[in-house]
């Protein structure tokens, strides 16, 4: 995929300090467990914007639904873009959440371990700093990690708390 230029609103009509950005977006929460202990996978979103933020900036793996696509299967392409790894088996709907920004994520949960040290992102440009003239590239994710809930509930941005409770309670309801 071609990286995605994204720019910072001003004359097109946007707030300015806001992102352009779709109004849907679907992603894959994976989980596992080490012994007894349920872990889910996270990214670190790539790009100087979150280069210095680690607690509350994790998401899941994510992006933008395509006019033409379910959101499920939005969710799997972007999971294979944003980590490289392509996931199928028995999805768990999560329903919906609507972000801070007012844009709507949708998720689905997968029981499944990948290799964290293997993971490859698409790359994303952007003029940084901003009104510079520079054009950086940077990886969506640039890294991806497995934390217990715990610690997932701190690195999980606020707006996807939720998708971390459902899991858990899902996975309640089904004797795990």
């Amino acid at each position: 995929m071609a990286p995605v230029a994204l720019r910072h609103a001003g004359r097109d009509g946007l707030r300015r300090g806001v992102w352009a950005v779709s109004e849907h977006s679907a992603g894959i929460l994976l989980f596992r467990y080490r012994d007894t202990r349920l872990e889910v996978l996270l990214g670190h979103p790539g790009g100087p914007l979150w280069a210095q933020r680690d607690d509350g900036a994790w998401s899941i793996p994510k992006g933008l639904c395509g006019p033409d696509e379910t959101p499920l299967a939005a969710a799997q392409r972007e999971f294979q873009e944003e980590t490289g790894f392509t996931v199928h088996g028995k999805f768990m709907a999560l329903g919906s959440l609507r972000q801070p920004s007012g844009k709507v994520v949708h998720a689905w949960a997968l029981e499944k371990s990948i290799d964290v040290s293997r993971v490859v992102s698409n790359t994303f440009s952007l003029e940084w700093p901003p009104h510079s003239g520079h054009i950086g590239t940077w990886p969506e994710i640039d890294r991806a990690a497995w934390f217990d809930m715990p610690s997932a509930r701190v690195k999980i941005t606020h707006g996807q708390l939720g998708f971390l409770d459902r899991l858990t309670e899902d996975l309640r309801r089904g004797g795990r």
